[in-house]
């Protein structure tokens, strides 16, 4: 494993494991330890990883799960920033690998889909330090050559599409796009970029889509997101803007319509 030459120039450093409970939990028990951050924690299997809403992540080995540990970037109220720009360099990082591939997309707030299949995932969290600076960690899950069959959607993986690229090649790439892209994002300043850019990749965006928040399905237009980062929805009733929530694409329609039965 290793970063990509301009990160390492940079100070950012890289810890890999052989296995972790989860990476997110290691680099925030480092921020907690007296951690300076700019530090990429790999593991090559994790036995307790997870996405949003602390949803279990199987996490096999030969894929990539790697977690940057950042302290201070933003101010708290724009750290939820960091997740398009995470969103948006794991986009940049794979599509070159995928052949610039058309059928890949963003799907907020944090997957990779490509051709309605989830190929990756992103969480990020953030805390409070003991002296008041903030720790935020990026969490990525890449699907390299196996993916979970037991989703509320389909899943896949690079291997599944016919690539040979695996966690190592992602991992450089990635590493050197978040660099680029924590660039523009500049502490929250270069937001509105980011987010025209996000955009310019987002699945699903314009056309019909579902979204579940809490006990709610709402059935509308996926119009946009705002300069806060929710998902703008046109409903019968009018515009909405969703803050969290699952977002199923009309590939997903059976899938989110079991989810919705089953509770």
């Amino acid at each position: 494993m290793r970063l990509a030459s301009p990160v390492s120039s940079l100070g950012y450093r890289l810890s890999v494991f052989d296995r972790l409970a989860s990476t997110n939990d290691e680099a925030m028990r480092l921020a907690f330890a007296g951690d300076e951050g700019r530090h990429w924690i790999i593991a090559r299997e994790q036995s307790g990883g997870r996405g949003r809403h602390q949803r279990h992540w199987v996490s096999p080995r030969g894929n990539l799960y790697a977690s940057l540990l950042l302290i201070d970037p933003a101010p708290i109220a724009l750290a939820p920033q960091l997740g398009f720009v995470a969103g948006l360099s794991l986009f940049e990082a794979l599509h070159p690998l995928l052949n610039h591939d058309p059928a890949l997309g963003i799907k907020w707030p944090n997957d990779l889909v490509i051709k309605g299949a989830k190929l990756a995932g992103i969480l990020l969290e953030a805390s409070r330090l003991s002296d008041g600076r903030l720790a935020c960690v990026l969490g990525f899950g890449v699907n390299c050559t196996s993916h979970p069959e037991d989703l509320l959607y389909a899943a896949s993986d690079l291997s599944a599409l016919g690539l040979a690229c695996g966690a190592e090649d992602v991992l450089e790439a990635l590493s050197l796009y978040v660099l680029r892209w924590l660039d523009i994002w500049a502490k929250g300043e270069g937001f509105p970029q980011i987010r025209s850019a996000w955009l310019a990749h987002a699945a699903g965006l314009g056309g019909p889509i579902r979204v579940s928040v809490g006990s709610e399905m709402l059935n509308g237009i996926f119009r946009s997101i705002d300069l806060q980062g929710r998902l703008v929805m046109a409903l019968a009733q009018g515009e909405r803007s969703i803050e969290a929530g699952d977002v199923f694409l009309p590939g997903h329609q059976a899938r989110a319509d079991q989810a919705s039965m089953s509770g």
